[in-house]
């Protein structure tokens, strides 16, 4: 992942639903040649903020399985605001189905509780030595790397927080 779309993880509900927030600022690499003028998050980031929320569901549903997590298919895609620097997107996606190989999703980034970009995503999902050939070690040094960046980006709490009886 070249760009680190999700700052934080707000709530996972392990195989239903997580929700992740984005804080848009004007450090971010790409606004400088996306309208510099009018500088705005691309609609494909838009896109790519939602598959990376939905990656760490399918991560958490597959217990850090697999190494690759990628967009396969984005279908009905609708943008409907632009999302400028200090606002905050916040990603909602609702797990439709998943199994070993492909997760499939509908989502809806927010700004202001105003819709910027819904959609539905069909992720695949697999490890390099599986289908690549590559050594195993490879997929276990991109897996820890993931589980450090969930680390980071509040995972844990969100998921203990999930785990916390209603009260």
């Amino acid at each position: 992942m070249r760009f680190q779309l999700v700052d934080r993880i707000e709530s996972i509900e392990p195989g239903r639903r997580i929700v992740t927030i984005k804080a848009l600022t004007l450090a971010e690499e790409y606004l400088g040649d996306h309208f510099p003028a009018f500088p705005v998050m691309p609609g494909v980031l838009m896109l790519e903020a939602l598959t990376q929320s939905a990656a760490w569901l399918v991560r958490v549903a597959q217990d850090f399985s697999k190494s690759v997590i990628l967009l396969k298919k984005a279908q009905n895609v609708r943008y409907a605001t632009f999302v400028a620097p200090g606002n905050i997107l916040r990603c909602e996606l609702e797990l439709i189905s998943i199994d070993d190989e492909v997760a499939k999703f509908k989502g809806t980034g927010l700004v202001n509780d105003k819709k910027a970009v819904t959609g539905k995503l069909e992720l695949t999902c697999f490890s390099l030595s599986e289908r690549k050939g590559l050594a195993p070690e490879i997929d276990e040094a991109i897996i820890e790397e993931m589980k450090h960046r969930f680390r980071l980006i509040h995972g844990p709490a969100a998921l203990a927080a999930s785990e916390q009886p209603a009260g």
